[in-house]
């Protein structure tokens, strides 16, 4: 009789174990990045993903003070591990229902929501709060490293209506294929930054044409791929106003030229799209633009650098985070 109990307990043995293994896996949580490589201030949109595997609809929403959703991000350049600072205590979300088998997908901007301000190499992971377990999910942690890219042109100019300070500076950063062109717009004595916008491929022979208008906005013309160039307009803050994309023909190649009234034309060459599809496809869109970060902590010596507000902010006047995309399991 010893020995048939024996079976049985570990059966019961079994079973527990697995219920405590279903119980860990409520909630599947993933990250991902678009690449790994960043320069300072550029916006970096971490995916995360979010599986409901506990056979039953769940509701993700905030608890008092414990936020549903969350970041956790480490500085791995010292010696050590030192995690990053939020530069908010908390933002906002939005109560979701996940059902069961379903994928909610985020994107999220989190450069404006944590101090990156420094080069290095660091680490994101998300964190899920699930209230009825009572018990927090993590993803795997997604490494990425800031950078700096190579100054190819810079120019301090003025609003035309109130003389605000403007440093405009164009960024050559070379990624593990490509050399992309970056354009930076910042405030140096308020220590805003109202843009570091990726302009798109930059062949790696010949400067970009970089010309002014009566208003002091940008208008950039580089050579993305042989023979093809990319036109951008950008407004000094942070607005991109005209992106097209030009062939270089048989007779000429597009250049900048100031026109009789001061402003900027591109002539020569093949408009190949109006649009510029091509371009558009690497030029980041508003939901990539940085959202208003609080001012409070700044100091003269290290300004924590802000960020202009988003085109479309939210209703409720907070952070514009994408909402989730539900697809099924």
């Amino acid at each position: 009789m010893k020995f048939l109990a024996l079976p049985r307990l570990l059966l019961f043995l079994f079973g527990c174990l697995f219920l405590a293994t279903s119980a860990s896996a409520q909630l599947q949580v993933g990250i991902s990045l678009h690449r790994s490589l960043y320069i300072r201030y550029e916006p970096i949109i971490a995916t995360v993903t979010i599986t409901n595997l506990s056979g039953r609809p769940l509701v993700l929403s905030d608890q008092s003070d414990t936020p549903w959703f969350g970041f956790q991000i480490e500085n791995k350049s010292d010696n050590g591990n030192r995690p990053v600072s939020p530069r908010m205590s908390s933002f906002p979300k939005d109560t979701v229902a996940i059902g069961p088998g379903e994928t909610l997908r985020r994107q999220v901007n989190i450069t404006p929501l944590y101090v990156l301000d420094d080069f290095g190499r660091y680490s994101v992971r998300a964190n899920v709060f699930e209230s009825e377990q009572n018990r927090y999910y993590s993803s795997p942690s997604a490494p990425f490293e800031i950078t700096e890219g190579r100054l190819l042109w810079e120019e301090n100019v003025g609003l035309p209506l109130d003389g605000s300070p403007r440093k405009i500076s164009l960024l050559a950063h070379r990624l593990p294929n490509s050399t992309s062109l970056y354009v930076r717009i910042i405030n140096p004595e308020a220590g805003r930054v109202f843009c570091t916008h990726k302009l798109g491929d930059l062949m790696s022979y010949g400067k970009p044409d970089v010309e002014l208008d009566t208003n002091n906005e940008v208008h950039i013309l580089q050579l993305r791929a042989p023979r093809n160039f990319v036109y951008s307009h950008i407004g000094l803050n942070g607005e991109i106003r005209v992106r097209k994309a030009y062939d270089q023909t048989t007779e000429s190649k597009p250049t900048l030229r100031r026109g009789p009234n001061g402003e900027v034309l591109v002539v020569g060459g093949r408009e190949v799209d109006p649009v510029a599809k091509a371009a558009e496809a690497q030029a980041p869109g508003v939901s990539d633009r940085p959202v208003p970060l609080p001012s409070s902590g700044q100091t003269k010596q290290k300004p924590a650098f802000s960020s202009v507000p988003s085109a479309s902010p939210s209703p409720k006047g907070g952070l514009n985070l994408w909402p989730f995309k539900k697809k099924s399991q």
